[in-house]
């Protein structure tokens, strides 16, 4: 399906933040919102898009051209009467959009699977599916939200004053092409609204909706919502399979250097490589044995673990995963915990008399780790996914500040053990778990 980007309007409630420039190029984390928005919709499998501009269309034309750098297809219609209802911009992709489509707004975010599932929905060919929320958030703007009453499945009355609703639109729809009609018709009667083409389907029972079931959606109208957009699009980046560690110390500082580095050109990868490189660093001073350089590589190991975070934090903030970025950055994280280990290892061997008794321990704790990292992929899949992130985890976060935690004690003997017994404890109890499950 084809998806329809209304980007016509002014958006003058957020002219302070958008320094002269049309509201869908006001940068969020990084990206316009109408990049945000193009983006998602192509997380969700949509390749063709009609952009519908009018305010400094220019602008935005300019800015996502034709779409080519960002693996879709973008065309544009210009309505120069954007000053009125909303209802002419929809209506001016007319004669372009023959078959079912989405539309969808330049400031509305929202997660791709409700575009998904809104997309699989079955409906007859004269219907419009709305994408509604019965439980709205605390930070939905409920003076300003489209309310709508929806019974059995459909909606049968939409707009902003309703005080008998049980939703609001979410300004997501997959749309028939019957919708023209009903637009034209809304605007005929002296309504220009979306909402009042809404209504006519909804009084002859072809206007369904579907809800969203607390997923993460927000129209951004304001500079308030916009610095709620930022925040809730921020805390989404915390996963349910973090470690305590990870949760309460590296993600409060990744999260904020990650704010930092979405305004960048800087690449996720380059990101990956920039941690496994403190990490081979922070090896080669605790090989040297002495305290001074082995607190420092200490240090090093928990820096290079918070700015490990960030590399999948700006991928997804900037909606640039990939299943080859993943496995990049895992493949050298276990070059970089088998690097760290033999540097603990060496550095202890080389400062004690040649004790070989450490070699047999830093093999223990190398393997106990590589084989924690690789149980820890179907664990988390089958186990922490299915109870939301609760229960103890142990994973490279913990690994990471414990090294960190033996070098400032200037204990890595000590600390080789305890990795050799927990993680090898840990790898073994998950196969218990797993075998059970």
């Amino acid at each position: 399906m084809k998806a329809l980007v209304i980007a016509a309007g002014m958006g003058s409630r957020l002219s302070t933040m958008t320094n002269n420039r049309p509201k869908p190029l006001a940068r969020l984390l990084g990206l316009s919102l109408v990049e945000r928005v193009i983006l998602t919709a192509r997380n969700a499998s949509v390749r063709e898009f009609v952009v519908v501009i009018g305010y400094l269309g220019a602008m935005i034309k300019e800015e996502l051209g034709d779409g080519s750098r960002y693996g879709v297809e973008i065309t544009y219609i210009e309505n120069t009467e954007w000053q009125r209802g909303n209802a002419l911009s929809v209506l001016k992709a007319r004669e372009v959009l023959k078959e079912r489509f989405f539309l969808l707004m330049s400031d509305h975010l929202f997660e791709p699977s409700v575009l998904q599932e809104a997309g699989s929905s079955q409906l007859d060919d004269k219907e419009v599916l709305m994408v509604v929320d019965s439980a709205p958030d605390d930070y939905i703007d409920m003076e300003d939200a489209t309310r709508v009453m929806v019974r059995d499945g459909r909606i049968v009355s939409i707009g902003k004053g309703l005080s008998d609703y049980n939703a609001v639109d979410c300004g997501i729809f997959s749309c028939s092409v019957s919708l023209f009609d009903a637009l034209q018709e809304s605007i005929m009667h002296g309504d220009e609204t979306l909402s009042g083409g809404m209504q006519r389907l909804a009084d002859r029972g072809m206007l369904k909706a579907y809800d969203l079931n607390g997923r993460f959606w927000i129209d951004i109208d304001t500079e308030e919502a916009f610095r709620t957009a930022e925040d809730q699009l921020c805390r989404s980046l915390i996963k349910p399979t973090d470690g305590f560690i990870s949760r309460n110390l590296n993600r409060p500082v990744s999260i904020r250097l990650s704010k930092v580095l979405v305004k960048t050109r800087i690449k996720p990868d380059t990101i990956s490589l920039s941690g496994f490189t403190l990490s081979l660093l922070a090896a080669l001073l605790l090989s040297f044995g002495n305290y001074l350089p082995v607190l420092l590589g200490g240090l090093l190991v928990q820096v290079s673990s918070v700015l490990d975070g960030c590399d999948g934090e700006v991928a997804r903030l900037k909606h640039q995963q990939s299943d080859y970025g993943a496995w990049f950055d895992a493949v050298l994280d276990r070059y970089a915990d088998a690097a760290v280990i033999l540097g603990l290892t060496y550095g202890w061997w080389n400062s004690h008399g040649g004790d070989y008794l450490v070699w047999v321990t830093g093999y223990l704790a190398l393997t106990g780790s590589l084989m924690n990292s690789y149980t820890a992929i179907k664990y988390d899949t089958v186990v922490l996914k299915e109870q939301k992130g609760s229960g103890w985890r142990f994973g490279r976060d913990t690994r990471s500040f414990l090294i960190m935690l033996g070098a400032v004690l200037n204990q890595l003997f000590a600390l080789l053990v305890v990795l050799a017994v927990i993680a090898n404890f840990v790898s073994v109890r998950r196969l218990y778990v797993l075998r059970k499950t």
